[in-house]
């Protein structure tokens, strides 16, 4: 049986190896169904996945202003990705 310290030493190990995590990167849909990089985030995208726009600063994504309209697996994206950093914190 594992004790309660060795569990917390296990947990801090998995915390540890998500220091280095790049932030997504991300796409938009274009004619043809391609998927092409983005300059960033749109601002509908930030407000489904839940992230103000100064959290986006903290957590470092791009974000494009210009950008209309949300891509769900950017959205999905990051998600996860302010899920992940919220175990950092």
């Amino acid at each position: 049986m594992w004790s309660r310290r060795d569990w917390q030493l296990f947990y801090a190990r998995v915390r540890s190896g998500r220091k280095g995590q790049a932030p997504p990167r991300p796409v938009f849909l274009s004619t043809g169904d391609r998927l092409e990089p983005a300059l960033g985030f749109s601002l509908t995208e930030l407000d489904d996945a839940g992230i103000t726009l100064e959290r986006a600063e903290e957590l470092g994504l791009p974000v494009d202003a210009g950008r209309i309209g949300a891509y769900g697996p950017n959205v999905s994206a990051l998600r996860d990705f302010a899920r992940l950093r919220r175990d950092r914190f």
